[in-house]
């Protein structure tokens, strides 16, 4: 029998950074918050003097633990899925500040192009250049109507950046400026130049100076040591909601953090969640923890999972296209790529920051003229310097044995004489690509863990293929000897490290008949209930998420004080 707890106004699944941002803004509003994260406590001083890229690299010390829940995997649906057992193409983390903990910084605001995908393509090239399986659609908000919540989530980070000329048009400055230039992205910017592209630095949650932001959190300036992705920062230097948003809600008097939680089920009647049921994972005992409002802010899989439990929204469909709880899925193409392998210079590769290099955007979105190309959108091309640390960096020119006399030789050799470029490129929404739940496999609990349906499509080949040219003709142009770069996108394959850009499943759009939730992430089949973060973007862009998820729970923090004045569904 489940113990019940006093009611209370808003519970929120998951502590990260949607979690932290809407606390915090919910709490300095007067409201009382309990927020459940089924992961440990984390603070800074977890990583003084802890720069052990074994534990954290390797062993994914701030990752879930597989053993307990993982995900499973198939290409399609004509093949029995698999549990993902050790990890390799994106990393899940867990624990207070999740996701949040371990990233590299790198904060950039989805193009114009990306809000309106779909009115925007059709109304430059018409219907048929959109495939009959792609799902993308407009996502119900534009760029101008988010700006305002981007500056937000970059005036608590303090983002170091300058000014993109082909992004969306800036009200404000970046809070701090853009880190600093290293030999090799000077040499990167002169390239991009003369090849007539616009380069520019990359915007980072790595500060360039010290900083306090509008809530009055002072961190330090990031003292570029190389340990950002996958590491959580000893300086605080990079922004993460455990020394961001997480402390300002604490010191309300009116968040309550409730660590080893594990939410199982959202409690629901007659259209209107109750509150959610979980587990405390250090004795075993279910907990009810009523509220008048329920806030999802775990990662994709977390949050589209719970909903399919819990029976909350009508499930996506595959074969008919009706439903929204794990329709279009997306993730990222980030395989195109080049790396260039210098004989007569050397670079001090092993310094740097999770998001310090150069970026240009000119293959990115509708940013050239994609009318004789068999593919829409595209990606960012960059060259970063995020720390070459020495267990995960060792490149070799191709051809070269992979043991051996030779492997050695080439590996002393070019430690210091290889510069890579690479890109990250979009991904389309597919009908046939979607998220349920698994009918054999469990986790710890018995309940069924979330089952994903992908593959790269056509569109993604091609994608990958020309970026990859592209970051070949940058990398020739600074000067290398050597170019290796992508020539074939192959299928999808989960064991290999790609990216943590998972996005989709509990979409964003205009009305209940194609989208989970409306603009402000508020479930249009349960009024009180909001799921914000990646899982509500209808395609993922050529970026990384996280400013835009930043963006998207300052809107719903501000959508679940409108509704708590209101009630009813916000337009």
């Amino acid at each position: 029998m489940a113990k019940t707890l006093p009611k209370t106004d808003v519970v929120i699944v998951g502590v990260g950074w949607s979690g932290g941002i809407i606390a915090a803004e919910l709490t300095k509003s007067g409201l009382n918050v309990v927020g459940l994260e089924r992961g440990k406590e984390r603070k800074t001083e977890d990583y003084y003097m802890d720069h052990d890229e074994l534990r954290y690299a390797l062993r994914y010390e701030l990752m879930q633990d597989l053993s307990k829940e993982t995900i499973t995997f198939r290409s399609t649906e004509k093949v029995r899925a698999l549990p993902m057992r050790s990890y390799g193409s994106f990393l899940l983390g867990d624990g207070l500040g999740g996701a949040g903990v371990h990233w590299n910084g790198q904060t950039y605001r989805f193009l114009p192009y990306d809000f309106q995908i779909r009115s925007k393509t059709i109304e430059k090239y018409g219907k048929n250049k959109i495939p009959s399986d792609m799902s993308i659609q407009d996502w119900g908000i534009t760029y101008d109507e988010l700006e305002p919540y981007y500056f937000k989530f970059e005036q608590l980070c303090g983002i170091s950046g300058e000014v993109n000329a082909l992004a969306g048009a800036r009200k404000d400055p970046y809070p701090t400026p853009p880190m600093k230039k290293s030999p090799s992205m000077t040499k990167f910017t002169e390239a991009a130049t003369r090849l007539k592209l616009n380069p520019y630095m990359t915007p980072s949650a790595n500060l360039s100076q010290n900083y306090t932001n509008p809530d009055g959190i002072s961190r330090a300036a990031c003292q570029y040591c190389g340990y950002c992705e996958r590491f959580g920062c000893e300086y605080g230097a990079k922004a993460d909601p455990v020394v961001t948003v997480i402390p300002v809600a604490k010191q309300t008097g009116k968040f309550e953090i409730r660590t080893h939680s594990n939410v199982r089920r959202i409690l629901h009647k007659d259209g209107k969640a109750t509150g959610v049921m979980y587990t405390d994972v250090t004795t075993g005992e279910d907990i009810i923890q009523p509220a008048d409002i329920v806030v999802m802010t775990s990662y994709v899989f977390g949050n589209v999972r719970l909903l399919l439990m819990s029976e909350l929204g009508t499930p996506y469909d595959p074969s008919t296209g009706k439903g929204s709880i794990g329709k279009n899925y997306a993730y990222q193409v980030a395989k195109g790529s080049a790396i260039g392998f210098f004989e007569n210079e050397q670079f001090n590769s092993f310094a740097g920051a999770g998001a310090l290099g150069v970026a240009l955007d000119d293959y990115n979105g509708d940013n050239f003229d994609h009318s004789d190309l068999k593919f829409i959108h595209g990606g960012v091309i960059a060259h970063t310097q995020s720390g070459a640390r020495p267990i995960q960096n060792n490149p070799v020119p191709s051809g070269t044995e992979s043991w051996g006399a030779e492997f050695k030789k080439n590996s002393l050799h070019y430690a210091t004489r290889a510069l890579a470029v690479g890109s990250q490129g979009s991904s389309m929404s597919f009908k046939q690509h979607f998220l349920d739940l698994d009918p054999t496999y469990k986790d710890a609990y018995g309940d069924p863990l979330m089952r994903i349906t992908f593959d790269f499509q056509d569109q993604d080949k091609e994608l990958a293929k020309f970026l990859a040219e592209r970051c070949s003709e940058l990398v020739k142009e600074m000067g290398a000897d050597k170019v290796d770069y992508l020539k074939e996108l192959g299928p999808y394959e989960i064991t290999t490290y790609q990216s943590t850009h998972n996005t989709g499943g509990a979409i964003m759009g205009a009305a209940p008949e194609d989208s989970a939730v409306n603009t402000y992430c508020q479930m249009w089949e349960a009024e009180n209930v909001f799921v914000t973060g990646a899982c509500s973007f209808p395609q993922n862009a050529g970026y990384n998420p996280t400013n835009t998820v930043g963006a998207l729970a300052y809107r719903t923090a501000e959508g679940i004080l409108k509704y708590r004045e209101t009630g009813g569904m916000l337009v």
